[in-house]
């Protein structure tokens, strides 16, 4: 198997949460940001963005549980994989860091974790960046008939326990390829040894990215829906950088992400899912935006 690396950064193993270690480079100086990536990718995503913010901040880029090289515990219940644990994660890799406060920026799955991790611990977290994802309560509300086929994969990793993940796994590299393939339309944004990281790791992980899926169409629903009801809102500085899917699903991005942060910004970019290496200067330039903001 690859493992390709972060030249020039530090690996360590990090704490997370019911002793669990994470995988993580680090590297730089400055004001802490933590970068968390989405599916099906690993830490070696931010590579190019990682290198651009590490001259004036501090740059922690983890495997999320259940991805890369991080620990993948078994699915032993609905909380495992919930976006709190794994949010709670990054909280406690962090603090181990001796990084009290910092910012989050994530991509996709990355970008959940980041919201929860802002909503259940603000006194932590300065300033959420978030790439070309909604949040889990509004992610299931704009999908509509046939339109919702572009996330035909929810769907799928939803179903209960052993089902999906005997189906993935027995097409898995075709499986996690698509997406690849798919959701990069230049077809130029990953080097061969990079693709194949990316399929061999999630080959490797296939039940633990399944509960991560499956957490989401159920307890992170939850409590999208509690705090909704209960008015919990986002309260550091919010940007939101994205495809337009609005245009293509019939909502208004900014207009759900002001749901949840009254400031939120957003804006749309002209680049596929994997913009962080697709446009990583643009990325950079996004995210050095958005912690130029005074945090409250």
């Amino acid at each position: 198997m690859t493992n390709p690396v972060i030249e020039g950064f530090e690996y360590r193993r990090l704490p997370g949460v019911d002793g669990i270690e994470l995988n993580a480079a680090v590297g730089g100086s400055g004001e802490p940001v933590v970068l968390l990536h989405g599916f099906p990718q690993t830490h070696l995503m931010w590579r190019h963005v990682a290198h651009l913010l590490a001259a004036d901040h501090t740059v922690v880029v983890p495997d999320l549980r259940g991805y890369g090289e991080s620990d993948a515990p078994p699915e032993s219940g609905p909380g495992t994989y919930s976006k709190r644990t794994m949010g709670a994660d990054v909280v406690a890799a962090m603090a181990a860091l001796g990084h009290e406060r910092f910012a989050v920026i994530g991509h996709d799955r990355g970008a959940l974790v980041g919201v929860r991790a802002a909503l259940d611990h603000p006194e932590n977290v300065t300033h959420l960046g978030i790439l070309d994802v909604l949040p889990t309560l509004d992610t299931w509300g704009v999908l509509h008939g046939v339109d919702a086929k572009v996330a035909w994969h929810l769907y799928l990793m939803a179903q209960p326990n052993d089902l999906p993940e005997r189906m993935i796994a027995a097409v898995a590299p075709d499986f996690f390829g698509s997406f690849l393939d798919a959701w990069d339309p230049a077809g130029a944004t990953f080097p061969p040894e990079v693709r194949t990281h990316y399929i061999e790791s999630s080959t490797r992980t296939v039940p633990s990215i399944v509960a991560d899926f499956r957490a989401t169409a159920g307890i992170d629903l939850d409590m999208d829906r509690a705090d909704r009801t209960a008015g919990r809102t986002l309260t550091m500085p919010v940007a939101v950088i994205s495809q337009d899917w609005g245009s293509h699903l019939g909502f208004d991005a900014l207009a759900l992400w002001r749901q949840w942060a009254d400031e939120a910004t957003y804006q749309p970019i002209d680049a596929g899912h994997f913009m962080a290496e697709e446009r990583p200067e643009e990325v950079a330039k996004f995210t050095r935006e958005l912690l130029g903001r005074r945090p409250s």
